[in-house]
C-alpha cells in the first residue's frame, strides 16, 4: 500500500468547554429548563433506584411562584418549624456579611460567604436528626447555624484565637466539632467523601441508628475520591446521602468542565446504580423534602442517595476571588430559581403566618445578635495581635499518641522555654 493511508480521514477536533456569558456579556437563562413546582413524582422509599431514573435529569420543585407549596414532595412542616427554618437562614446570611466585613477589615485571613446556598445547608441539616454524621465542604457553616452551635465558637475558629477549639490549626471557617456532628472541613477537595461512605458503613456494621450526609461541589465531582465513595457506597448499600452543591461555578471554572454540558450531576447516580434526585437548590423545602425522604431511604437500609442542588453562588468563591473577571456582572440577578430567603419568607407571607414587618424586625434583631458574638469572640483576640495560643500546643491534638521524636521536640522547646524564663507564648505575643 502506498501513499498517505490518513489523507482521506476527517481531522479530529478538541472540544473545550466555554461558559456562557463572560464579563460584559448580558447573562441569558432562558435556556434553563425549569419545570413547574410540583410537577416531579415521589417514590416510595423503598422504591428501586432504577424505577424513578427520570428525577436525575428534572428538578424536583416545591415553592411556585406565588410562594405556594404544590406537589407531592410538598412537606407538612408547622409555620413555627418554617419560621425557625427562615430564621437560620437570614443569621447564616448575617453571619457571612459581618465576618466578611471583619476579614476586609483585616482581622483574619480568609472568609467564604454562603449567599445563595442558604437552603442547601440550612433546610438539609433541619430534615436531619441531630447525631446524624455531617461531612460538609467549606460553604455549609449553615450546618452549625441550624443545629444552634454558638456563633462565638464559630468566630473563634475565623480569627484563630485564644478561644479556638482548634488551637489555630485549621485554616479560618474550616470549622469542626465531635460534639455538633460534624466532621472537620478539608481545604483538599472531595475527601470527606470516602469519609463519609466509611463512617455509614461503620455505623451500618456496628447496628448503629444514624446515617451520614457529606457535600462536595459540583467541579469535585471530577475527583477520584468522589467516584471511589460512590462505588463504595453502592457495593454496600451505605447509609448515606451524596449532597452535590451544582452552584453553577468552581472558583473561576464553570460547570462544564466537571460535565455539565453532558448530563446533570444527579445523573452520576444512574451508573453506580443507587437513588438519584436533582432538586432546585433555592427551595428550602424541596431541600428539606428530599433530604428527608433520603434520610428515611438510608435509615431502612435501602442505600445511598445522590442529591444535586441546584444552585447559584451569589458571590465570589472566597473573599480571595473577584467573579467579574470570569463571569457576567448581572448572572446573579437573572439566575431564574431566584433567592432562597426571599423565596421562604415569600412562603410565610402567602399562607399568612409572616409579614414584611416581622421581617424587619427580625433581621435588625440578628444583625444586632450576630454584631454582640463578634464582639465576645474578638474579645479573645483577632488576627495579627500577637499569638493566641501556647506555642507548645503546636504538638497537641494532631495524634491520637504523640509519636516519640514529636515528645522530643517538645521537651526540648519547653527546656529552653524554662531557661530564658519566658514562656514563647509572651515572647512572641509582644513582639
Amino acid at each position: 500500500m502506498t501513499g498517505d493511508t490518513h489523507a482521506n480521514r476527517p481531522k479530529l477536533t478538541l472540544h473545550v468547554p466555554e461558559p456562557k456569558f463572560r464579563p460584559g456579556d448580558k447573562a441569558d437563562f432562558s435556556d434553563v429548563e425549569v419545570p413547574p413546582a410540583g410537577a416531579a413524582r415521589r417514590p416510595e422509599h423503598g422504591d428501586a433506584a432504577a424505577s424513578f431514573h427520570e428525577l436525575a435529569y428534572g428538578m424536583v420543585r416545591v415553592l411556585d411562584d406565588a410562594g405556594r407549596a404544590v406537589g407531592p414532595w410538598a412537606p407538612r412542616l408547622s409555620p413555627d418549624r418554617l419560621r425557625q427554618m427562615l430564621r437560620y437562614m437570614v443569621t447564616l446570611r448575617a453571619f457571612d456579611e459581618r465576618m466578611f466585613r471583619a476579614q476586609r477589615q483585616g482581622k483574619t485571613s480568609f472568609y467564604m460567604k454562603a449567599t445563595g446556598e442558604e437552603a442547601v445547608a440550612v433546610a438539609a441539616t433541619m430534615a436531619l436528626q441531630r447525631d446524624d454524621m455531617t461531612f460538609p465542604s467549606y460553604r455549609q457553616q449553615g450546618i452549625l447555624i441550624a443545629r444552634d452551635w454558638s456563633l462565638v465558637d464559630m468566630m473563634n475558629q475565623i480569627y484563630s484565637n485564644r478561644g479556638d477549639r482548634l488551637q489555630g490549626k485549621q485554616l479560618p471557617i474550616m470549622y469542626s466539632t465531635k460534639e455538633g456532628a460534624f466532621f472537620s472541613i478539608s481545604g483538599n477537595l472531595a475527601t470527606q467523601y470516602p469519609q463519609a461512605v466509611g463512617w455509614a458503613m461503620a455505623s451500618a456494621a456496628k447496628g448503629d441508628s444514624r446515617i451520614a450526609a457529606v457535600w462536595c461541589g459540583e467541579g469535585s465531582t471530577a475527583e477520584g475520591d468522589f467516584h471511589s465513595a460512590c462505588t463504595f457506597a453502592s457495593v454496600y448499600r451505605a447509609p448515606v446521602i451524596l449532597n452535590v452543591v451544582n452552584n453553577q461555578w468552581a472558583i473561576s471554572s464553570f460547570s462544564g468542565f466537571a460535565g455539565a454540558e453532558a448530563t446533570t450531576f444527579a445523573a452520576r447516580a444512574v451508573g453506580y446504580g443507587i437513588a438519584g434526585l436533582r432538586i432546585d437548590g433555592n427551595d428550602a423545602l424541596a431541600v428539606y423534602a428530599a433530604t428527608e425522604w433520603a434520610a428515611e431511604r438510608a435509615r431502612t437500609n435501602q442505600g445511598p442517595t445522590l442529591i444535586e442542588h441546584f444552585t447559584y453562588r451569589a458571590e465570589g468563591h472566597s473573599t480571595s476571588d473577584d467573579p467579574s473577571q470570569y463571569r457576567s456582572a448581572d448572572e446573579a440577578s437573572e439566575w431564574p430559581l431566584g433567592d432562597p430567603v426571599r423565596r421562604l419568607r415569600d412562603h410565610l407571607i402567602a399562607i399568612g403566618e409572616w409579614d414584611d414587618e416581622r421581617h424587619k424586625a427580625q433581621d435588625l434583631e440578628i444583625a444586632e445578635m450576630v454584631k454582640k458574638a463578634q464582639k465576645e469572640a474578638e474579645a479573645n483576640g483577632i488576627l495579627g495581635h500577637g499569638l493566641h495560643q501556647p506555642l507548645d500546643t503546636l504538638f497537641e491534638g494532631v495524634f491520637e499518641e504523640m509519636p516519640w521524636h514529636l515528645r522530643e521536640q517538645q521537651a526540648q522547646m519547653l527546656a529552653e522555654e524554662a531557661e530564658s524564663g519566658r514562656p514563647w507564648a509572651r515572647k512572641e505575643g509582644g513582639r
